[in-house]
């Protein structure tokens, strides 16, 4: 086992891997920048250390800072989290130099992977259905626009090295390619510094359905299921849910083999995901390969009892996969929300700022995998999401009214969440019906937020903010009326202050 582990990460999932360390009795060591130096990561890490300044580019992206900070920690491990440089090659090649073992796949598999074209030719050897388009990148618009014609409009326009929505374009007819291209390129190489598209066929209305996988380093490899993903806004996922209302048994076992055979053909190892593009007849198309761990894992924890992040620490050191894939069984259904400081009324413009007051949810479940607290301060510097929101049930209608459930009782003031807009979407009769696919609510996104929110609503909140503010005065007076006038506290109150005081969110130095 593994005996100390550097987490190159923040936030909710910097939380979720140092409880993972602290259950399997390994130490974790937090990473922050000058913004985080109050957070909850480093809060519950068991060590922490400072990284530079509050810049991504100065301090979560600096390897060689991360690197410094694994060997003055002692560190045997180091485990990425998503985002950042969770899926740089680089970053697991540093960890060898340094004697580090890194808690995902080799940088070999996350080069192979990582290229959206190299990715489309080893799917097509490994036999995994594709969309059809080319599996090169193309070359210029001239290309772009015969390949066009002979796979037949609409089309999409994909990057090379893309995701997120990023350097896609959807073209309807000849006349669009050439301002299509020039915009998907220029994107492409401002997010990811690599200007090269691909092509292929725009499907109407698909879902988008991924495999989870796990491969240890003694060749075994399994999948442990679908989740659900088609409720994205601008491609990007807002809802999660394990098992899909769309799947069948036979369809899950073709798309579960096909990830594994991908897999196995790129010599994979640890967690990763496979995602598909599924039509309404339940043919599926490959689409990439997310070579890290998903923020939508939970819901695959939910219905599968195994914990990912401990999986994933136990295969980094070595050890083998404590399962076969017949000993995985899907139980009930697990549906996750994204929360995030944003105002979906004003176009999702985010909400940063300092938390009033927090209330989280809770009951049978619930799960809430978060990264704040009462008083802190969310930073303008990175993602505003604060956490995700996950419920579980003996069916779909049983979960999805347990996070109806939560989302109502959930309370947060001082800024603004998308929690009212969740209410909304879990309640629109398509979505009861699982009638999804991957603009579903793109489109139905004006109606969900017509007229801002219900008098209902927004009368809960008001009256949040207000219990918030009461509380803080409240608070001010006795902390003027147990000290400040010179009087001595009762022994009790004196006590449960400093108690108070103990439990409140210090920085970490």
């Amino acid at each position: 086992m593994l005996k100390k582990i550097l987490i190159a990460n923040r936030g909710e999932i910097a939380v979720r891997i140092a409880r993972a360390c602290r259950e399997l009795g390994v130490r974790s060591v937090a990473v922050y920048s000058d913004a985080d130096r109050a957070s909850l990561h480093v809060r519950v890490a068991d060590e922490a250390y400072a990284v530079g300044p509050a810049p991504s580019r100065e301090s979560y992206l600096r390897i060689d800072k991360l690197m410094d900070a694994a060997r003055r920690a002692g560190c045997d491990a180091l485990h990425p989290g998503y985002g950042f440089l969770a899926e740089n090659p680089e970053l697991p090649r540093a960890c060898a130099a340094n004697g580090i073992a890194f808690i995902g796949p080799s940088p070999e598999a996350m080069e192979l992977l990582g290229s959206k074209t190299a990715a489309r030719q080893l799917a097509a050897r490994a036999g995994v259905p594709m969309v059809p388009g080319v599996q090169d990148p193309i070359e210029n618009l001239q290309d772009a626009e015969r390949i066009a014609r002979e796979l037949g409009y609409p089309v999409l326009l994909k990057a090379v090295a893309g995701g997120g929505g990023k350097g896609m374009r959807l073209v309807n007819a000849a006349g669009e390619m050439p301002a299509a291209w020039r915009d998907a390129s220029s994107e492409a190489l401002n997010a990811f510094g690599d200007g090269r598209v691909y092509l292929e066929r725009y499907l109407d209305r698909p879902r988008h359905i991924e495999i989870q996988i796990l491969a240890d380093h003694h060749g075994n490899t399994v999948y442990l299921g679908e989740r659900e993903c088609s409720v994205q806004r601008r491609h990007q996922k807002v809802i999660e849910e394990s098992p899909s209302p769309f799947m069948t048994p036979e369809l899950r076992r073709s798309m579960g083999e096909a990830a594994v055979r991908l897999a196995r053909e790129a010599r994979y190892t640890n967690a990763g995901t496979v995602e598909f593009l599924v039509d309404a007849d339940r043919n599926f198309y490959f689409l990439e390969v997310n070579t890290r761990l998903q923020v939508e894992h939970p819901v695959t924890e939910m219905v599968t009892g195994l914990d990912l992040v401990k999986l994933q620490i136990r295969i980094a050191g070595g050890e083998s996969l404590p399962f076969a894939q017949e000993n995985i069984v899907l139980r009930g259904h697990a549906i996750e929300c994204r929360l995030y400081a944003e105002d979906p009324v004003n176009n999702f413009f985010p909400s940063p700022g300092t938390i009033v007051s927090y209330r989280a949810p809770s009951g049978p479940g619930i799960r809430l995998d978060d990264g704040v607290y009462p008083g802190f301060t969310v930073p303008t510097e990175y993602d505003p999401m604060l956490g995700k929101l996950i419920a579980a049930g003996q069916d779909r209608a049983e979960a999805v009214a347990r996070l109806e459930r939560a989302l109502e009782e959930f309370s947060i003031t001082g800024i603004k969440t998308n929690a009212q807009l969740f209410v909304r979407i879990l309640r629109d009769p398509e979505f009861v019906r699982g009638e999804l696919f991957t603009r579903w609510l793109d489109e139905r996104l004006p109606q969900l937020i017509a007229g801002g929110y219900t008098t209902e609503e927004g009368a809960a909140e008001d009256a949040a903010i207000l219990a918030g503010m009461l509380h803080h005065f409240s608070a001010a007076r006795a902390d003027h009326a147990n000290g400040a006038d010179g009087q001595t506290q009762s022994a009790w109150k004196r006590d449960a202050r400093r108690e108070q005081l103990d439990r409140s969110p210090q920085p970490r130095r």
